[in-house]
Order: structure tokens, then sequence, then C-alpha cells
């Protein structure tokens, strides 16, 4: 039977799961954003992808807070250990998260195109940092990095061959990942023209994925043992999923069935967190702590159990139906709309560069 202390590990490795898929492809989104190109030939992926994330990026959060407090309630000596190890990155990380959110707020209301430039600047760079530093912090644990009396230094828990590995991988695959989210909005549009460039970046974007993967099979082996043996024991169905699923991805966008790949590019993104879940169980920290040894009070899980209980009835339910109501038609009409209204070409992304490309 599950303890107690199991059971809250994997309620809290489910709020990993979700923030990886949902926040993920909202994270990479910014990446596309940053390689649109200028003010008027990136403005319809810029307006796709703020009409995308628009009414979902901050209730993602919601996973990253949720997991946190799990883990600190539940787990307070783990997570004292690594809040004092990966305090540098995890503070990276927060600064990205909210640099991201300023961005992504101002850039619709600043009162030129140079501010509106650079407000979607900070808003793109801040989405690269984020993801990076969240998975230096998820390799330096994988790794066994992390020793239960938070000893292990300030920089070498985070920066070194698996938690770089970590970084990188994490980084690419929210860009593929929202690369397969945008297209299956784009189809939607009927935008042939946007529809193709996204389809060629998102294929090239998932070839650098498999790169990365293929070399960091190496490091692993030689950086992350217990992650290995766990990966090619119980993580090896997971592992598997998730080649299968990746593969299924690529071949949905070539031969162009859009919303198919969305479903199995989440499949593909969720079945390497959880075979990194399974591949790391039974340790909170990777030859440090087990879940039973770092779990605090059993009065405490059974509450917190309780608790996650009562979230899923209160909290899941209107976030599901937000996400169905970002995925109503209400984009293609106002793209229609905006089209009809102007033939000259596609609106800016901003009523700043509106203006400005006016008086040009």
């Amino acid at each position: 039977m599950m303890s107690p202390a199991v059971g809250v590990a994997a309620v809290m490795f489910a709020g990993v799961l979700l923030y990886a898929i949902f926040g993920g492809a909202d994270f990479g989104s910014g990446v596309w954003d940053l390689t649109a190109g200028n003010a008027r030939r990136g403005a319809p992926l810029r307006r796709l992808v703020d009409h995308a994330i628009g009414p979902v990026w901050e209730a993602n959060h919601v996973w990253l807070i949720f997991v946190i407090v799990f883990l600190w309630s539940g787990f307070p000596g783990p997570y004292s250990a690594l809040m004092r190890t990966m305090a540098i990155p995890f503070w990276l990380a927060g600064l990205g998260i909210v640099i991201r959110g300023a961005g992504f707020a101002y850039r619709k209301y600043a009162p030129s195109l140079r501010w509106a430039k650079l407000a979607g600047i900070a808003f793109a760079g801040s989405s690269l940092i984020t993801p990076f530093f969240l998975g230096t912090v998820a390799g330096g644990v994988a790794s066994g990095r992390v020793p239960a009396d938070g000893r292990g230094g300030h920089f070498a828990p985070w920066i070194n061959a698996t938690s770089l590995l970590g970084g990188v991988l994490a980084t690419v695959t929210c860009t593929l990942l929202a690369g397969v989210f945008l297209l299956a909005e784009a189809s939607r549009l009927d935008d042939r023209e946007l529809i193709e460039d996204l389809r060629r970046k998102t294929l090239i974007g998932a070839a650098a994925v498999g790169v990365v993967v293929l070399a960091g099979i190496p490091v692993l082996l030689v950086d992350a043992p217990t992650l290995v043996d766990g990966l090619l024991g119980r993580g090896l169905p997971l592992v598997v999923a998730s080649a299968v699923a990746g593969t299924a991805t690529i071949w949905l966008v070539w031969t162009r069935r859009l919303r198919w790949a969305r479903v199995t590019a989440a499949i593909a993104c969720g079945s390497v967190v959880a075979g990194w879940g399974f591949g790391q169980y039974p340790w909170v920290l990777v030859d440090s702590v087990t879940i039973e040894d770092g779990a605090g009070a059993r009065s405490t899980m059974i509450a917190l159990l309780i608790a996650a209980g009562v979230a899923a009835v209160l909290v899941v339910p209107p976030l599901a139906y937000l996400l169905r109501l970002a995925d109503t038609n209400r984009f293609v009409e106002e793209h229609d709309n905006n089209h009809g209204t102007n033939d000259a070409g596609p609106v800016s992304a901003t009523p700043a560069q509106t203006d400005d490309e006016r008086r040009w």
C-alpha cells in the first residue's frame, strides 16, 4: 500500500508534470517571439503568441506555486537543502518570471515602437532564462549534487555537465512544444504563409532536441549513474513512450496533421518528465535523501493529501474551463476582422507598432 509520503510526492510530481507541459509551452512561445523578425514581418506571429497565451499565461504558474508549497510543507529538510544549494538558479528563474510578465504586459501599451521593442525583448529574453535555470536545478538534483545538509556550495551543484544539459534540454523542449501548439492555433487561421514558416522552424527545433538528447546520453552515463539506472529500469517504458511520441510529432508536423501533433508533443514532453521522476524514485534528493526519510510528520502528509483532493475539486475544473475558453474560435474571428480592415497586410502586434508603421 502506498504510504502518505509517497502519495504526497506523487501529487507534487504531478504538479511538476503539468507545469512542464503548460508552462513549458508558455515559456517556449517567448523564444518564437524573439525569432519572429522585425515589427512588420513578425507581427502575425507575435499576434498569434499574444492570443494563444494571453488568457492562460498567469494561470500556469499555479502549478509551480503548488509544487513549492507541497515541497516546503511535506519535505522540509530536502526543501531547506535544495533552497540553500540552488539559491542562485532559483532566484534567476524567479527574476525571469517577473521580467517576462512585465514585458508581456507592457509591450501592448508602449507609447512608441522603441519601447514596445524593449518590452518585447524583455519578454522573449526572460522566456529563455526561466526554463534554463529550472533545468539546471533538475540536473543538479538528478546527478546527486544536493546533499542533505545543504552544504554543496553555491555554484558547483548547478554549473556542471548534467545541470547544463538539463538547462539546454528544458529550453529546446519548451521551444518545440510551443512551436507545435502555435502551429495548431495557426492552422485554424488558414494562414498558409504563417503555417509554413512555423512548420519549417518547428522541424528544425525538433532536430535540435534530438541532437541535445543524443549528446546528453554519454553525459548522463558518466555524471548521473543513479538516474541512468532508474531510466533503464522502471523509467524505461516512459523513455520509449517519449521517443515514440516525439517521432510521431515530427511525422504529424511533416504531414501537416497539426492538431494531432499537439497531443503527441504533450505526451512526449510529459513522458520525459515522468521518466525522470520514475528514474529518480525513491529519492527526493538523489543519493542523499529518500522520500520516506525526508518526509515530515504523518499528520502533515495526510493533511496535504486532503488539501490536494480539495484543490482538485475547486481549482482544476476552472483551469480546464479557462483552457477550453482559450481554445475557442475567438482568435479566428479577431484575425478575420483585423485582416478585413487592413488590406495592406497584417497589423502589428501592438498599438504602438501600428502608429509607427503608419508614419513610415
